[in-house]
Parts: structure tokens; C-alpha cells; sequence
């Protein structure tokens, strides 16, 4: 029996066959006796599931999956006859039977703590042959007797992995076969293998048993002259851990009339519906024609298999003999014999491969079309016989012989070794001189100037055989755009006299290299002189650049403390100015910085133009409103901010502001602090005197609130309008990562307080260290500004386990409430961390339960089944 033929039988037998026809929601009310109207709908159903878990043998899963459930309590039914909900009872009932029962057991469970599946490896009893009759809804006094014909096995311990494989009877032999991919094994009248009643196999590192047993049952039927079963006989009981379906096929009835038994097809009445029985189980003739044409196909696959596998191994065999008899008359026993080179790659190639291409000597050839002495590793020498042999096969070349080496790459190999040799003892003396030319003590005589980086470099360079790139522009960097000496102040003109000898040795090597650089080797002698335009621009710039340092400091010391970033005491009944928080360090960062980095730090900008971006186009009113303020023990402090605010400057700062970055003085925006009363919610204003300063009078003091009175007004109008845009932005965002933190017990860490309560700010990016940090039991959740809480909620179930009504969650101190407002609702933005708490209110219940909840049913509900999910028609949603 072929594996996949097997396996088409069970398939097309189950959805052929026939189905079960099963009222799946048979609910009476317990009060008037009534049923449902839906309870007359008649589904078909492919299989049964059954559950294992708890359950020790198929007859204990079949009473638990046919017994009646009670709709008390919450689950009462709304019964439309009474008006009202009442107590009911729901049950399965089966109406008619088909040729094939096919079980499904549950052996996989989720549990919930853990939020995991896992396999219910318990041994589970199942009887060789089963009678159906009595779990009719309407038990017949005929016997429905099935035999067992396949048993699909699960082998390993885990859900998501492990092995599958199918144990099939032959109805004809009554011998077990089991299907392990493209292995068939005979398992004999036996469904887990003759001599398995007391064995145990390990599959996966875990024990699997088997056990038949023989025990006395009332399942068990025989057959009485009038040609129906009774129950009189042993029946044979299997168990298995690993077994997840079974199938069952119904037995023929023998007919024992006049004394003689047969196996004639007969036809029985199976409540109502007419089944045909045979002697062993038959298809409809399209399906047997088409498992005889894929079998007529398989064998026909497997015969141009073997033969292309029986040609294969035939030319294989012939190249190996070839190559043995070739690779024989290969080697040249005197050098006096002729012989030929050929390319190792092509001859590997040759020796490993099936098909050959032609010989392809073209990669041991030299420019000159000979045999160099450099190629010698990479080809091989053959004799003349094997040569010819090859060569009159697979054709190809060139042919190159023994007097075909080549003479001037032999020549040009010679002559750079003994340059090799020269350069390294050359430059092994030259580094003396250099390096005495770096330590200040130069030899008398001429001298040259060369680049002290450059020759610094070379010195470091390890030995070559020969001059390299590292040899050439030793005076590169000295030589300014005009062709002559550069000034040593100049960046990278460092330079340092050398001896002539030296100078001739790097002059000749960088020659070698480049002969055209004549840029990169220009020779500057001791008595050169620099070049005199570059002398005068060096000149501007450092006086640029002294007279920027003189302005920087200037402005350092006309804004002492503001340069220094100090907190400025404030007073009442002074006058102070408004200047962004961006543009006060921006210009903080342009005055300290000196020295190389001065070109590259950003310049503050005019200051009339900064002032006129504050003031709104409609109102002429302040776009933003200026920091608050700070009153401690009498000293009045304005909060810092870097990025956004205004911060106040004393009069005397604005004025040298507007002389130093072309501001007007006129339209600077005022400021000036006023006291608000807590108590009675005025404004009005109080100097501040040595009184305040007592402690008496410190309560009165902290009762009042500073404030600040600007001119123009903060236009609160435009700003709402801005910030609410802002504020969109931000929540408009999607698929982002939020934080979310599981907190056991009543009040969580103060490390998760904290960061929960933290909104982030704006296009912040947080640090690869920030993201990795772990409260505890958190995890990342991808959602949306458009997530609603219920949805978020639905996450947490599947992460944690927590069902939805246990949820208290909270972002900081404040509690989020309700199901159908979004994350936007509640201001929860990108990478905010919020915590979650259990109730433990509520039971433990599978997420699937709530999922169901969710309609999606097309048709309009039967009233009666409303609160029950006895209706429901949903489909998994993912949240």
C-alpha cells in the first residue's frame, strides 16, 4: 500500500461517505418544556472533537461531549414563550450516522497562567469496535457497530513540534500499515505493531505506550441467526498517549440466513437515511478511476526514476574508470620525456565533474603566451599519452610543452628580486637620517624641506620589497595652490629639513611610483622662500580671527551671568525683556566656542527678525508664552529651558543684544513680575521689602504666586490653535511601540511610577539604553493613536494573561477608564510606559470566549438566544 494513496483514501471516504448530521444547539426551557427554534436546524459536521483532558477512555469523552449542559445563573436563557430568562438545559443530539466516524481528540490545551498550549499526553482507551446505536438521538434496536480503521499519532511532547504519522487498516487482509512520510511499514493484525500489548517505545526523549488489552464489554456484539449483533463476546481495547484521531468504519452485517454466512453487499435503513454496505469499504467509480490514475502515474515516475538513476550510476562509472586510467599515464618518469602543462582548476573540474568543457589552459599563461616560473603551483605536468588522450577528447588548450616557459617573465623575476634587495637594504640606511632629521639633528650640507607628517608616516610603513604608494608626495601638503613653498602657520605645513642623500632616495622612489606627479614631489631646498600671497591671506585671517575672539569676549563680559547659563535673581518693579529660550543658547554656544571649532558653530540670527517671528500676524500678540516662575524664601527664579519659552534678560542685556545683533530697542517685548494671590485670585502688585524677608511674614509671602504681565499680551488664541495641531501630530501616529508594565500587588515600583507618568516630548528619540530598560514583568505592544482602550486591553489578555475585567490600567497616578475611547483620547503618545494590575475580580476565562462576544454575524440574532453566545457567528478577530 502506497503512502499517499492511503491517505487519499481516508480523505475522499471521509467527504464522501458521508457526514454527521448533528443539532447542535438543542436548548429546552426548563419552566414551559419548550425548545428553540434553531434547535430544529440540522449542520453537518466532518468529525467530532472530543475531549481528552480528565478523561480516561473514548466512551467517557462521548458521554461528556453528548451530556446535558445547565444555562443557570448569568447564563440563563431568554426563552421566548415565557418572556423572560429562565433556566434551561443545551445538549448535542446525533440524527443520523454516516459509513465513517471520524473523532478528533483535544490533547492540545491553553493555559492561561502561562498563556502557553500544551499537549495532553494521558493515555486514552479506545475499543476495536464501537456501537453507535444508543447515542442516537432517537436509539435504534439495531446496532450500529464500527470497527477501527486508521489511528493518526502525534509523536513528541510539545505543540508546535514533533511528528506525524498514520496507522491504516487493510479492510481486505485486516493487517495494519503505518505511514511515516515515505516509509510503509507492516504492522500486522495489530494497529501499533504485533507484540506492542506490553512494550514501550520512546519517541522524542518521552515514553509512549501502547496497550491491548482484552477485557469484557457491553460494546462488544456477535451475530444471532436472525443476522443481528448481540453482545456476548471479548472485545479488544488499545490506549495510547500520542493518538489525536481515530476513525471508525461501519462493520458490514453477515447474513446467517439457511445457514450460510456471506459477505453480500446489503442495504440497511441508518435512521432514515440509505446507506449501502460492503463487504469492504468502496468508492464512487470517478474517485477509484482517479487513485488508479495516480497510481498508474506513480509507478510510472518511479520507472524513469530507476531507469535515469541505473544511466546515472553508468556514467558515473565510466568517468571514474576514465579518470583512473588517464591519471595512470600522467606522471613523467624522466625529465628527458616530452611532457605538457595543464591548469589544475580545469584538471579538478575534470576529475569531480560529470560534464567537461574543453581544456582551458588560459589562466597559466603569462602576457607573452608562455609558462611562467610564478604560475608553477597552479598547473600540473602530464606525459604525452595522457596529454594526447585528454586532448583528443575534450579538445581545447593551448597546448603549452616542456620547452614553452618563458624566458622574460623569468628575466623580469630575477632582475625584482635583486631590486628587492637593493631597496630594502637602501631604505634600512635612509631611516637613520630620517629619523635623525626628525630628533632636530640634521647633517651639514644641502637640505630639502619635506612634510613632517608625511615623514612620519613613512617611517611607521612596515618593509616591501618594493616602492610603494606610501612613497610618493613627500611634499604634498607644504606646497600652497601656488606652486611654492606654504607657510609653516598654515594647517598641515609642517615641515622638516632632510639630507640631499635622503631627499634623492624619496625623490627616485616617488618618481617610480608616479612619474607624472611632479605636484606631489616639487622640491623645496633650505633657502626656498614661502609664498607671499599666502602669507598675506594668512595674515587676514588671523586678524579675523583676533578680532572675533576680542567681540566674543566683549559679549562675554557685557552678559556675564547669561554667558555663564546662571539663574538671574528677578525683582519686582523692574523692567525686564522676553528673547526665546533656542536663540539665547544658540548665541550661549557661539561666543564659548574658540579655536578649530569656531567656523563650524552655528551664528545666531539678527535679532529684529527673531523678535518679529514672535508676534502673530492677526492679533500682534505673543506666539509663546514666556517660562514660570520660581519663589522660594523670597528670591524669585525663572524656570530654565533650552528648547522652548521665553526667558526674561535685564533691560541693560537687551540693550547691548541690540547693538551687538542689529535689534531696535523700541521693539523689544516688555516684562514685568506681579504677585497673584492664591486666596483671592487677584493680581496686583507688591514690592518685595526686608519685611517679607522675616518669618512672620513667611506664610503670607508663599501664599502669593509670581506671575508675569507681558506687552504685548500672550495670545492665548493663536497658541491654542498651535498647540492643538501639535497635538494631533503627535497622536496621529501609527504602529509604534508603548510600554507596558504587569505590576503584581497594590502599589507598583517607584522606578515604574515615575516613567509611566513622564509624557515624552515631541520627535525625541529615546536612547538604544532607555529602550531595553525592563520594569520587571513589561512588554512592547505595537498600537496606534487610533487603538482603542478595549483593544489595548484584548493585548494585555494574550501577553499576560490578565482577562479584560481584572484590567486596572493607569498611566502615572490616573486611571484608564472606558472601552471605546482611543489612546488619543487619553494623550498616551510613543514610547510612554503605562502599568497594569490584577483584580482577581473576575474568573479565569479562554480569550477566544471574548472574542466570540465580538458580532460579526450578517443575519439578525434569534431573540431568544440573546446573552447566552448560544448564537454567535464570529470569526477570530486580531487586535
Amino acid at each position: 500500500m502506497e503512502h499517499g494513496v492511503g491517505i487519499l483514501h481516508i480523505k475522499e471516504a471521509l467527504i464522501v461517505l458521508g457526514l454527521f448530521d448533528i443539532n447542535h444547539l438543542k436548548v429546552r426551557c426548563s419552566k414551559c418544556g419548550q425548545t428553540s427554534e434553531a434547535s430544529s436546524n440540522l449542520e453537518d459536521f466532518y468529525e467530532l472533537e472530543l475531549n481528552v483532558k480528565g478523561l480516561k477512555s473514548l466512551d467517557e469523552s462521548l458521554n461528556d461531549y453528548l451530556s446535558e449542559e445547565k444555562l443557570e445563573g448569568d447564563n440563563q436563557y431568554h426563552c421566548e414563550s415565557c418572556g423572560t430568562r429562565v433556566d434551561a438545559t443545551r445538549s448535542i443530539k446525533l440524527r443520523t450516522l454516516p459509513p465513517v466516524l471520524n473523532f478528533q481528540l483535544k490533547r492540545c490545551v491553553f493555559l492561561q497562567k502561562t498563556t502557553t498550549k500544551k499537549k495532553i499526553t494521558s493515555a486514552f482507551s479506545f475499543p476495536e469496535e464501537l456501537d453507535m446505536g444508543k447515542r442516537l438521538s432517537e436509539p435504534s434496536e439495531s446496532a450500529f457497530i464500527y470497527g477501527l480503521s486508521a489511528v493518526l499519532v502525534h509523536k513528541g511532547t510539545a505543540v508546535n513540534s514533533g511528528h506525524y504519522v498514520a496507522h491504516i487498516k487493510d479492510e481486505s487482509s485486516g493487517q495494519w500499515w503505518e505511514f511515516d512520510d515515505e516509509h510503509v511499514s507492516n504492522l500486522g493484525h495489530h494497529p501499533f505493531g504485533e507484540g506492542s500489548s506490553c512494550s514501550a517505545s520512546k519517541t522524542n526523549g518521552t515514553s509512549t505506550q501502547e496497550v491491548k488489552t482484552s477485557v469484557s464489554d457491553e460494546n462488544h456484539i456477535d451475530v444471532d441467526q436472525h443476522g443481528l449483533f448481540k453482545a456476548n463476546s471479548r472485545v479488544e481495547r488499545y490506549s495510547s498517549s500520542d493518538a489525536y484521531m481515530l476513525m471508525y468504519t461501519l462493520r458490514p452485517r453477515k447474513s446467517c440466513q439457511n445457514g450460510s454466512t456471506g459477505h453480500n453487499a446489503i442495504t440497511e435503513k441508518i435512521a432514515g437515511a440509505s446507506v449501502p454496505v460492503h463487504s469492504s469499504l468502496s468508492l464512487p467509480p470517478h474517485l477509484a478511476d482517479d487513485i488508479k490514475a495516480q497510481n498508474d502515474m506513480y509507478l510510472e515516475l518511479c520507472e524513469n526514476y530507476n531507469t535515469r538513476k541505473e544511466q546515472e550510476i553508468n556514467t558515473i562509472t565510466e568517468r571514474r574508470q576514465e579518470v583512473r586510467s588517464i591519471l595512470s599515464e600522467a606522471p613523467v618518469l624522466s625529465l628527458e620525456e616530452p611532457y605538457f602543462w595543464i591548469s589544475m582548476d580545469w584538471l579538478r573540474q575534470w576529475a569531480d565533474n560529470v560534464t567537461i568543457s574543453a581544456i582551458d589552459n588560459t589562466n597559466i599563461q603569462c602576457m607573452h603566451g608562455k609558462v611562467p616560473v610564478s604560475n608553477i603551483v597552479a598547473m600540473k605536468r602530464l606525459s604525452a599519452k595522457a596529454w594526447t588522450l585528454l586532448c583528443s577528447k575534450y579538445n581545447g588548450g593551448p597546448c603549452l610543452g616542456k620547452d614553452d616557459f618563458c624566458k622574460i617573465c623569468l628575466t623580469d623575476s630575477a632582475r625584482a628580486i635583486v631590486t628587492a634587495d637593493s631597496y630594502r637594504d637602501r631604505r634600512a640606511y635612509m631611516k637613520e637620517f630620517a629619523e635623525a632629521a626628525l630628533a632636530g639633528s640634521c647633517p651639514d650640507g644641502k637640505q630639502y624641506y619635506i612634510s613632517k607628517t608625511w615623514l612620519h608616516q613613512w617611517l611607521r610603513r612596515k618593509a616591501s620589497d618594493n616602492p610603494s604608494e606610501a612613497d610618493t608626495g613627500p611634499t604634498a601638503s607644504i606646497r600652497c595652490p601656488h606652486g611654492q613653498l606654504m607657510p609653516e602657520q598654515a594647517p598641515g605645513a609642517k615641515r622638516v629639513l632632510i639630507p640631499e642623500s635622503l631627499w634623492i632616495f624619496l625623490h627616485e622612489n616617488s618618481n617610480l611610483v608616479k612619474p607624472d606627479d611632479q605636484l606631489g614631489c616639487s622640491t623645496f631646498s633650505s633657502d626656498a622662500e614661502t609664498c607671499t600671497e599666502c602669507r598675506l591671506e594668512l595674515t587676514e585671517v588671523a586678524s579675523w580671527e583676533d578680532t572675533l575672539r576680542e567681540i566674543k569676549l566683549k559679549q562675554r563680559q557685557n552678559h556675564e551671568k547669561l554667558a555663564l547659563g546662571k539663574a538671574v535673581q528677578l525683582s519686582l518693579n523692574c523692567k525686564y525683556y522676553l528673547l526665546p529660550s533656542f536663540w539665547l543658547s544658540t548665541w550661549r554656544s557661539y561666543i564659548n566656542t574658540s579655536g578649530k571649532n569656531s567656523s563650524s558653530t552655528e551664528k545666531p540670527e539678527r535679532l529684529d527678525n527673531v523678535i518679529r517671528s514672535l508676534i502673530c500676524t492677526t492679533h500682534s500678540r505673543l506666539l509663546e508664552r514666556p517660562l514660570g516662575l520660581t519663589c522660594k524664601r523670597g528670591v524669585i527664579l525663572q524656570k530654565f529651558s533650552a528648547t522652548e519659552g521665553l526667558l526674561m534678560v535685564s533691560e541693560s542685556d537687551w540693550r547691548h543684544f541690540c547693538e551687538e545683533w542689529d535689534g531696535k530697542e523700541e521693539r523689544g517685548i516688555l516684562a514685568e513680575i506681579e504677585f497673584k494671590n492664591l486666596a483671592e485670585g487677584l493680581c496686583q502688585e507688591m514690592p518685595i521689602t526686608e519685611e517679607h524677608m522675616n518669618e512672620d511674614q513667611g506664610d503670607e509671602f508663599e501664599s502669593r504666586e509670581p506671575v508675569i504681565k507681558t506687552s504685548p499680551e500672550v495670545c492665548e488664541e493663536c497658541i491654542g490653535e498651535k498647540e492643538s495641531c501639535e497635538l494631533m501630530r503627535r497622536l496621529n501616529y501609527s504602529n509604534e511601540d508603548i510600554c507596558v508594565c504587569f505590576v503584581r500587588g497594590k502599589e507598583p515600583p517607584k522606578s515604574i511610577l515615575e516613567a509611566s507618568g513622564n509624557n515624552c516630548e515631541a520627535d525625541r528619540r529615546t536612547s538604544k539604553r532607555s529602550r531595553k530598560t525592563s520594569f520587571g514583568n513589561s512588554k512592547n505592544l505595537k498600537v496606534s493613536g487610533s487603538t482603542t482602550i478595549y483593544q489595548l486591553k484584548m493585548m494585555i489578555w494574550e501577553s499576560f494573561g490578565v482577562v479584560k475585567e481584572n484590567q486596572i490600567l493607569h498611566k502615572g497616578s490616573k486611571v484608564i477608564e472606558g472601552e471605546a475611547d482611543t489612546l488619543a483620547d487619553f494623550n498616551i503618545f510613543p514610547a510612554d510606559v503605562l502599568w497594569v494590575t490584577d483584580s482577581e475580580i473576575h474568573e479565569y476565562r479562554d480569550i477566544a470566549d471574548e472574542l466570540s462576544e465580538q458580532k460579526f454575524d450578517v443575519r439578525e440574532a434569534e431573540e431568544g438566544f440573546r446573552g447566552t453566545l448560544l448564537t454567535s457567528n464570529s470569526a477570530s478577530q486580531v487586535v
